[in-house]
């Protein structure tokens, strides 16, 4: 799974940025693997994600509630969480591997603090993906960074480019507060990807840029 994968920021702000996703293998062990897949969330979810997800079915807005969710987690799914915190991120391993569920677990970041992450968690890495960046028709990308890094919390690019200008312009006119902007931005996420406490540093300094 690569779509966690190409997230930009500079490195201080990525350090905030750490993605699980966990999956059963199509055909090899996804039947039964729902309870799995909810221990999983709930994990994650107690142990301070500061957002989970489930890719198949779509994040707590898609479905109603964060209770519905959990609920409707199938053997299928592919469910995600997200955290701004290397010690919560750690301990969450931990407990994921103690539980022993038996299923694949990515996780995306920084590649040292990543491998810290596992390390202090008694994990081995086993495969290393890296994004290569943008490539193509780069003249056409936003002149401002903060607009990318906000557009590639969501891998599958539901966070438009436009929203984000709207809820930019929405803060500087006093209408939303950053952290309302950056809970209608995971909103479009169906994965529930958008790490909002990364999203509300960005969107105020994107507010406070003139133009």
């Amino acid at each position: 799974m690569t779509h966690t994968l190409h997230r930009l920021g500079n490195s201080e702000s990525l350090r905030h940025d750490i993605v699980f996703t966990y999956m059963p293998s199509n055909n090899i062990n996804h039947v039964g693997s729902a309870p799995k897949l909810r221990k999983f969330l709930e994990i994650c979810r107690d142990l301070g994600a500061i957002k989970i997800g489930d890719t198949r079915k779509g994040n707590e807005y898609v479905q109603g509630s964060l209770e519905n969710m959990l609920n409707n987690i199938e053997d299928r799914a592919v469910v995600e969480a997200v955290f701004d915190n290397e010690i919560k991120a750690i301990n969450a391993l931990k407990a994921i591997k103690e539980a022993d569920l038996g299923l694949s677990l990515v996780v995306s970041g920084l590649f040292e603090q990543t491998r810290e992450c596992c390390r202090k968690a008694g994990l081995n890495m086993h495969t290393v993906n890296q994004s290569l960046g943008i490539w193509g028709r780069t003249d056409k990308l936003p002149e401002k960074r903060g607009i990318l890094e906000l557009n590639t919390m969501c891998g599958h690019g539901m966070v438009s480019v436009s929203f984000i200008e709207y809820a930019v312009k929405k803060i500087k006119t006093g209408k939303w507060t950053p952290e309302k902007a950056a809970e209608n931005l995971f909103k479009c996420c169906v994965c529930g990807i958008v790490n909002t406490t990364r999203a509300v540093e960005i969107l105020k300094e994107l507010s406070e840029e003139k133009g």
